[in-house]
Parts: structure tokens; sequence; C-alpha cells
């Protein structure tokens, strides 16, 4: 019944966004210059990244640990595409607003999974940000916000085209096995659409030293499809679905009552045997939204309904997160800037079932309506600013009955001065409303109901100031960054004790340092995040929470030598980080691309990924570092992976 009224949501709004397409603006469309702080540069110095579709398309990615590639702010898990999480310095995605085309995302329903299941075949941007998200971001970003936009079939087409098509295969050694993508678009007056369809199945890969790391083979299957229907008057309904799974057998381990866990994040446990069993995450998400091609000085709307599940069988437990979620905001021209206003709400729940005779089952809920606006301006040819606030007011429902309400404000702040023609000054502030948090859906009430005594709701407080220098060829900026997140409650409780309260602070210092030629470019970045939990540097299994990070050292480079030829790189240096007992490591990966002139259809490329061979634990994966039970999972060893991609 719960989903089918959500479907029915969906269905009636779309109604209602049919009528407010059939309505049309005379006005002519008003172009503003873009806002000198929202330029990548300023962006960048704030901790807010964005990743454009020729840094993804450069970095080639196999899975989402290559999107970001040479940066050194974000890091993710090892493993198979089950196990990967991401990291913002430091600070686990689960306590970010994460969306995937302006559609809210749950978090994972087992702590041994990754928390959003996505496949980066059609990857168009990422936009990351570290601790000072924008209050029309969307709720609940106590440390930040991750937004993946995927490509559409404008994205693709080529101009005059009613039709086309990509194909891509990519085929590896070391267990890489073979990948492959399908896609179809076209448009028809004003309908376009986009299908799509991947499949990547292989083995388990080597490390470095040549030994097998089981449970790790890569079986993920991604489908998608997006419909669209735009007016004369630039009136635009969107519709789009998605299904990722991630199948494959998985190494697991018994656990209490004698269950099967599988723990696709580690390699294994000291205490036992390990065996595989059959593994799977899914993610299903659907989107319906209405924008305007052409908007006017006072309606430039983003109106949206949402629904995402994300589901885990992990053996002996199975959990499942759902989330209906719903945007309604409009972007005012001011004179110096915009004005984004609007309202946002979700309701989610997380549920879990564990297998007979045991039978323990569970269910929490979440609902969330907020209020915001977000301002950004050119006060001078100086200074620019960016300040928003919102207000939220949240219901929770628990696992034993309990009821709990609470509200908050959010605000945000911060400005970009130019000093001189080259040097210029970024500072930001954030205070943000987290609110309540559902607990792992697959382990409620399992063995020990569930106790709320103490259960209260969170707050983060952050703040950045850094510098930027550019003078056309050379570019490099520092900041020094700081978030505090107070009164996180237990979602993995121990003993049932949801009640029990964590505060959580990471900060450090990021910079960057880059040469930029007619041809290419060469760029280092480094990033220092010290994080701790209740005062102390924080545990690599502090589920829902973060991994200690340390000295990270990224490094990206391309060259155009001749026509049709790129070559380049990427690496991460991590040195030794003696206060959470994580080794040294360094891997570079490399890559030769060719796009025959007579056949600019085609890109043909090879790509060697941990080059020299290195035997590794990731700065970001679950136990790395650690003595005890957990046996960390080594990264893959030297992968040589050939790849085409063919447009018509």
């Amino acid at each position: 019944m719960k989903i089918s009224l959500r479907g029915a949501l969906l269905l009636g709004a779309s109604f209602a966004f049919v009528g407010a397409a059939q309505a049309d603006t005379e006005e002519e469309p008003h172009q503003l210059d873009e806002i000198r702080i929202e330029q990548a540069d300023a962006q960048q110095v704030l901790g807010n990244l964005g990743i454009e579709t020729e840094d993804i398309a450069r970095r080639n990615p196999a899975t989402i640990t290559e999107v970001f590639d040479g940066e050194s702010a974000i890091n993710t898990s090892g493993g198979a595409a089950i196990a990967k999480k991401v990291f913002v310095n430091g600070v686990e995605e689960s306590l970010l607003s994460v969306t995937i085309d302006g559609a809210r995302q749950n978090k994972s329903a087992f702590h041994h999974t990754g928390n959003v299941l996505i496949d980066p075949a059609l990857l168009k941007s990422v936009e990351v940000s570290s601790g000072l998200a924008p209050a029309d971001a969307g709720p609940g970003g106590l440390g930040g916000s991750l937004a993946y936009t995927t490509k559409d079939a404008r994205d693709l087409l080529e101009p005059g085209d009613d039709f086309g098509g990509r194909a891509s295969v990519m085929a590896g050694s070391n267990g890489a096995g073979l990948r492959g993508n399908l896609a179809l678009y076209g448009q028809s007056g004003g309908l376009d659409y986009l299908f799509s369809a991947t499949r990547h199945k292989g083995e388990d890969y080597k490390d470095g030293d040549g030994v097998v790391v089981e449970g790790t083979n890569p079986d993920l299957t991604d489908y998608m499809g997006k419909l669209s229907y735009t007016t004369e008057n630039g009136h635009r309904i969107a519709l789009s679905a998605s299904l990722t799974e991630d199948t494959g057998l998985r190494t697991a381990q018994a656990g209490p009552g004698g269950l099967l866990f599988t723990r696709p994040d580690f390699a294994g446990l000291t205490n036992g045997p390990s065996v595989l069993i059959p593994g799977y995450a899914r993610r299903s998400s659907y989107a319906l939204t209405y924008t305007k091609d052409n908007p006017d000085d006072w309606f430039d709307p983003f109106f949206q309904l949402a629904y995402n599940e994300q589901e885990t069988d992990a053996g002996g437990v199975e959990g499942i997160n759902t989330s209906l979620s719903g945007t309604f905001k409009n972007t005012f021209q001011l004179g110096n800037g915009t004005l984004t206003a609007g309202i946002d709400f979700f309701d989610e729940d997380a549920e879990g079932f564990t297998d007979a005779p045991f039978n323990f089952t569970g269910m929490e809920r979440l609902r969330n309506i907020g209020l915001f606006a977000q301002a950004r301006q050119d006060l001078t040819d100086a200074v620019s600013v960016s300040y928003g606030a919102r207000y939220d007011h949240q219901n929770f429902d628990g696992a034993d009955g309990s009821q709990f309400v609470d509200s908050g404000l959010s605000g945000n702040a911060a400005i970009d001065v130019r000093l001189t023609d080259t040097l210029t000054l970024n500072a930001g502030v954030a205070s943000t409303f987290g609110g309540y948090n559902l607990g792992e859906a697959a382990l409620v009430n399992f063995f020990t109901p569930w106790d709320y005594t103490g259960f209260t709701s969170s707050r983060s407080n952050s703040a950045r100031i850094g510098l930027r220098f550019d003078n056309g060829n050379w570019v490099a900026n520092g900041a020094v960054f700081h978030t505090q997140i107070d009164d996180l409650a237990a979602v993995l409780p121990t003993a049932g004790a949801r009640g029990e309260i964590t505060d959580l602070t990471s900060q450090g210092f990021d910079g960057s340092l880059g040469y930029f030629w007619d041809s290419g470019f060469a760029r280092v970045k480094y990033t220092f995040s010290d994080v701790q939990s209740e005062g102390a540097p924080i545990s690599s299994t502090a589920y829902y929470l973060g991994r200690p990070m340390g000295h990270i050292f990224a490094l990206e480079t391309a060259w155009q030598p001749a026509f049709g030829w790129t070559v380049g790189g990427t690496a991460q240096i991590a040195p030794e980080y003696a206060e959470a007992d994580l080794d040294a490591y360094a891997v570079f990966n490399a890559f030769v691309e060719y796009v025959p002139p007579q056949l600019d259809n085609l890109r043909l490329r090879l790509d060697v990924r941990n080059l020299f061979d290195e035997t590794y634990v990731a700065r970001g994966s679950d136990a790395a570092g650690q003595v005890g039970r957990p046996i960390p999972l080594n990264e893959p060893g030297r992968t040589i992976m050939l790849a085409a991609n063919v447009t018509f």
C-alpha cells in the first residue's frame, strides 16, 4: 500500500506539471553573466568541487572510484561495487545530502555495503560540497552534499540529428572482465528519449602480490530510461527511471545466531573461515521533473517528485530503504545576482528482515518538510557573496512506536573578495540542522529491541577560509577547513541503544597547484583531513560516520602530443599516517587514447591501472590500518584495460 500510494502521488503530480507546462510566458529571457562566487575557481576554494563531463571522459571510469581519480579530498572504499562508499574530507556520504538528477537518495541498508549504488556509464557531472552546502542543496547536509547528474538525449545528440546511439566495450585483465554499454537516443518534435543498458562481468582480482582477493568479481547491471517533452514555449517535463543491481558471490562469515553475513568490504575475519554466498544490492529510482528552457526574470522553476529504493540482501539479514521526496523551487533574477527559494520534503523509511528461525523485523520512518532561500550576488566588481537559510521540521517514528518531533534553522554565508588581479580571498561559514537519522535497515531490532532513550537531533557547524592565485597558466589555491557534527544518534546501535550519541570532527587543509598550456595540463592536489570521533582519531570501522585519511596527494595530467592522440594519467600518494596506523602507498595510473582523423566517432583507449603493481589498502577502505578481527581488503594489482567507444 505504501508503494502504491507513493506511485499515485507521482502520477497525480504529473497532471499538475502538464498543466503548468501549458502556461505560456511571453517575456524575453534575461541573460545574466555567471556570478563570480559561483565560478569554479571560487567554489573550489570554498570546498565546492565540480567534476565535469570532460573530466569524467578523461578518467574513463568503470566504477565510481575512477570518477574521483585525481581528487585528494574525495576518496572511496574498495572491493566490488556493492561495497563502495564515498568520503568527502573523511566524512561518509551518509552524512551528506546525496542527489541523482536532483532526486534525494536514502542511504545503505547494511553497514558492510556502500550507500548509493551508481554506474558511471552516462554520468554527466558531479558537484561536491564539503561542509558548506547551500540552503537549496536540500535537507540534512551535515557534511556537505553530493549531486550526481546523468546525461539525457540532448547531451548526446549531434546538432541536426533526430536519432543516435553510443556503444562502448571495455575488456581488462586481472579480473576486470568485460564491460559493455549501449545507449539509444533521439527526438521528434518536442519529444526526446534515451534508453541505456550496462553490463559488467568479471572475475576476482589479484592484489599487487598476486594473491586472489575473493568476492571482488564485478557483476553489475544497469538500466536507465529518460522521456521528456518540451513545448514550443520551453516548458519541459521529464520522466526518468533507473535500476542498478550488483550481484555475484561475496565473502561471508558466521555471525550472531550462526547466521551468515556478507562482508564485501573485508578480505575476511581472523576468528573464523569465510565462505562465498550470493550477495545482492539494488537501487531503483524514479523522478518526474518540470523545468523551463527559456526562463524569464521571475520564472525559472525546478519542480520535482522522486521515489527511490535501496535494497541489500546480506545473507542472514535483508534491509530496504525507501525515499519519497519533492522539491519545488524557483530562481529569481536580481539586478546583481539571483535568489532561489522554495519548499522541499521527504518521507523515508528503513525496514529490516531476518531469516528464519529468528524472523527479527522492524521499521523506522522519518518525514521532513523544509523552506529555504539562497541568494548569490556580485556586490561590486571585487566582492561577491552567497548567503541563505532554511527551516526544517521533522517527525520520526521509532521501531518501538515512539515518536519524536523537532525543527531547526540552518544558515550559510560565503564571500569572494578580489584582492589583486591574480589573488582572491574566499571565506564561508555554515550551521546546518541535521535532524534525526534513520537506523540501519537490515538490523532493526536484531536480537535486541531498539531503545530510543536519549535519542535526539543533530547539527553541524562548518567554516572555511582560503586564497586562490590565477595568472592564466599557473593556478593555485589553498584553504583551511573545520566541520563539527554534534549529537549523531547511533545508526548501528550497540545492544540496541539508538540514543547513544557521537560527535564528529573533520578539519585540515585543502590545496592544489596546476599548470595549463594549449595542449594539456598538469595538476597536484593535497588534502590533510584529521577526522575525530569523540575527540579521538576515528576508527576505520566507524560506520555511517567517517574514516581516518591523513595526508593525501592526488596527481592528474593530460597532453595532446599530436592530433587525435591524448596521453595522461593520475596518481594517489598517501604517506604513512601514524595516528591511525595507516601504511604509506603510491599508486599510478596511465592511459593513451586515439581518435582516428577519418573516424572521429570512434575512440580507442588503453589504460594501465596501478602501473607499478603496488600492494595497498585504499585510505577510505573499511578496517584500513586495524589489527583485529577484520582483514583489510587489498586493492587490485596492475590491471590493463582496452576500450572502444563508437557513436552513430
